[in-house]
């Protein structure tokens, strides 16, 4: 389903806004720019999904492996005991 084609406006404040119109060309939905970009690029496309779960368990083998490098032991010191 394709999402419907929004339309940019001002209002008399100046700030930018997106309508959705209806079928019958009425106003269905007005949202400003600034909300309607941000939840924009909150939601992910089908057509990346595949690709952003391979990233994901990439980034997640990657730190999995970081961890199991082991750490360098570093010598110990002892302290002398006083008599």
């Amino acid at each position: 389903m394709a999402k419907r084609k929004r339309t940019t406006h001002r209002s008399s404040t100046g700030t930018k806004l997106y309508a959705v119109r209806d079928k019958s060309g009425k106003f269905k939905d007005i949202q400003t720019y600034k909300r309607a970009h941000a939840a924009d690029l909150r939601s992910t496309a089908a057509s990346e999904l595949p690709k952003r779960k391979a990233k994901k368990t990439a980034a997640k083998k990657k730190k999995v492996a970081k961890r199991k490098v082991a750490k360098r032991a570093g010598a110990k010191r002892t302290v002398a005991k006083k008599k």
